[in-house]
């Protein structure tokens, strides 16, 4: 049994008696962690609520204290539970039989596995304009996606991770723009382009990054080159013609790109969903109708939004930006991004009514297969069922708040059945950095902005960082720092364990932060091996398995043996220190829960820095391959053992791995 299927039983057991000895239905009850062992495993207040209840419902005042003595009666059955005490007015503290526990603990588990009828999850994230090269803000982005992706995974659900390519925007148009009028290119100029660059070693998104620079640049010159915008617009929106074909090339060797770049920090995707199918598979359209007919939309004859089609929302009204998000269609008939957005939030929920035809877009380098959608019919039967989901997790930044909100109450107008929480904005706010982080970056900053507490990055301004780029320097750093520390490794194996340790400290950098906090990077805090980082969790999972590697062969068979055959004398052994670890390393699963909950990846880095840390403490404080007790030695081999499958596991959730050595 796990601790948290215990303490669900726990649960259960002071409902039933809540029930059976005073004739109360609680529902749910709280329960907490002691903030010290030698309080107990387990906390129940529930004592207070009962006295409560009992009063409200007969009268009749009970003392909480007595109350909690009749339930300690009730939970000490449980062969799971050593004693428990009654605390303070009323509290009720539960100690677990370590020796069970530990015995139980010291064999090896593994996550549940999702089957064909676990809950299916949607999370889409990235979803960067295919124009340029992506960005550091698209890394936290994708970070978090992912990372979510992985936390539900764990927790047994189906996931399906979708990136959103907006092929039809007018981030696409303006490179195309800058190709046709600028460099007077045409689709084979640029397929040329495009082998001489590869020649050069030169990424096909890093000239799109300049060049999108460049032309919007222009248009503040020239009026006439900023009208082609529109025009160009129309025609990727229409398909089927020359300009269309061209801006697919620029935006799909852009998705290509960014997929490598993503790739390296161990982000993957299912689907590549494009908003040119969503527009010519008629998705809007079929909305729409739905939405007409359920009158959850209506057609403004006056006032500023006269023309438009509109849902009605009070929620922010008197701001021009909120309630132009009201409006799903323009007086021009154009389509805007939140009528869009809602179409495809239908279909992904699996109540429009359509589907897209899929096609193979890429394998990754062990065949896994990436799809995008398309508008021509396909014969492939080994298409994956897409969409669908009981839940629909959208990553987008903090700034996209309202608009989310139009879209989660259109859809739960469209399907009241499946309401405004299966659509979950998984929000987040901006990466910044730290005036040292700028200037290791490349960039000239003024004394006034050495001397505040953060850079916002602007392309306007010049301050975009690429995420190869970026990704480039904490390699660059973490091999610094590893040709320090292993002079004699190979030239191959110092890049891939300073690889490992990159994006280690990026990812867990950007974990550590709740979602809706703003973040300042700096590459220096990221790379220590000391305080909260990656780079410390890492370290702590290697100095584990140090330990056993020094271990002799069959030594932890033999430790696990040892104790399963000495249960009676273990709590002789086992030490508050030492049982404070067990219970924490066993406490994964629980915390998984909880992140899903709050939909908060934070929960789970937080989780593993502090078990990185309890274990160095216990690392520090007992001589574990030395101990001449032979039964003592046995547990703290086996708590050290518990505690690296952990550690392994909780970084793992996190998208870190933990290289052979540091």
């Amino acid at each position: 049994m796990s601790l948290l299927e215990l303490q669900q039983t726990l649960r259960e057991k002071v409902l039933e008696t809540a029930k059976n000895v005073f004739n109360i239905e609680l529902g749910q009850i709280a329960s907490e962690v002691p903030p010290k062992t030698e309080l107990g495993d387990l906390a129940f207040p529930v004592s207070f609520e009962l006295a409560k209840r009992i009063k409200q419902e007969t009268g009749e005042k009970q003392n909480p204290r007595a109350i909690a003595e009749q339930l300690k009666a009730t939970l000490e059955t449980h062969e799971a539970v050593d004693h428990v005490e009654v605390a303070g007015a009323g509290y009720l503290n539960v100690f677990y039989k370590r020796s069970k526990f530990l015995a139980q603990a010291a064999t090896p588990k593994t996550f549940k596995t999702a089957t064909e009828n676990s809950p299916k999850r949607i999370v889409e994230h990235t979803a960067v304009n295919p124009n340029k090269a992506a960005h550091i803000g698209h890394v936290r982005n994708s970070v978090l996606g992912d990372t979510f992706v992985r936390i539900l995974r764990a927790n047994g659900d189906r996931v399906e991770v979708q990136n959103y390519i907006d092929n039809t925007g007018v981030q696409v148009a303006d490179v195309v723009v800058a190709f046709i009028y600028l460099e007077k290119m045409n689709l084979d100029d640029i397929k040329r382009l495009d082998a001489e660059l590869a020649e050069k070693h030169v990424s096909f998104d890093y000239y799109c990054w300049d060049l999108y620079a460049k032309v919007g640049q222009e248009y503040e010159k020239n009026a006439e080159l900023k009208a082609k915008r529109a025009e160009v617009l129309h025609l990727i929106e229409e398909g089927d013609n020359d300009t269309a074909k061209l801006a697919d090339y620029v935006a799909t060797r852009n998705v290509e790109c960014l997929l490598k770049t993503m790739e390296r920090l161990g982000i993957r995707y299912d689907l590549l969903p494009r908003e040119s199918e969503i527009l010519h598979l008629k998705f809007w359209a079929k909305a729409f109708e739905k939405m007409k007919e359920l009158g959850v939309i209506r057609f403004e004859m006056q006032g500023k939004n006269a023309g438009c089609w509109v849902m009605p929302f009070d929620t922010h009204t008197g701001n021009e930006e909120f309630d132009a998000d009201k409006i799903l269609v323009k007086s021009n008939g154009i389509v805007t991004y939140t009528g869009k957005d809602i179409a495809y939030q239908l279909w992904k929920l699996g109540v429009l009514g359509l589907d897209f035809n899929y096609r193979h877009f890429c394998f990754y380098d062990d065949r896994k297969e990436v799809w995008v959608t398309t508008t021509e019919e396909t014969l492939n039967r080994n298409v994956p069922k897409f969409g669908g989901g009981d839940t629909v997790y959208n990553v987008i930044d903090t700034r996209q708040s309202y608009p989310q909100d139009i879209v989660k109450k259109g859809v739960s107008l469209v399907s009241p059945e499946r309401g405004e929480a299966a659509s979950v904005h998984l929000s987040y706010d901006m990466v910044t950095l730290s005036p040292a982080a700028a200037e290791e970056l490349g960039f000239v900053l003024s004394e006034e902005d050495k001397k505040k507490p953060f850079v916002e990055m602007s392309g306007r301004k010049g301050l975009g960082v690429k995420a190869d780029d970026f990704i480039n320097l904490l390699d660059e750093k973490a091999l610094a720092e590893v040709e320090k520390r292993h002079p004699d490794s190979s030239k191959d194996e110092k890049h891939k364990i300073a690889h490992i340790i990159a994006v280690g400290a990026l990812r867990y950098f950007l974990l550590k932060f709740t979602r809706n906090t703003l973040i300042v990077f700096d590459f220096k805090e990221a790379l220590s091996f000391e305080g909260e980082t990656g780079c410390f969790c890492q370290y702590s999972a290697v100095r584990a398995n140090s330990i056993f590697r020094k271990l002799e062969e069959g030594g932890l068979g033999k430790a696990v043996e040892t104790i399963s055959q000495n249960q009676v004398n273990l709590s002789e052994v086992i030490e508050d220190e030492v049982w404070a670890l067990i219970t924490l390393a066993s406490r994964l699963e629980e915390t998984i829960a909880q992140s899903v909950h709050a939909a908060e990846p934070a929960i789970v880095a937080k989780y593993t820095f502090n078990l990185a840390k309890a274990f160095n403490l216990f690392y520090h404080h007992h001589k574990i391959l030395s101990e001449e007790n032979e039964l003592k030695r046995s547990v703290l081999i086996a708590t050290a053992d518990i505690t690296r499958r952990t550690l392994t596991s909780a970084l793992n959730v996190l998208g870190i791995e933990v290289p052979e050595r540091m």
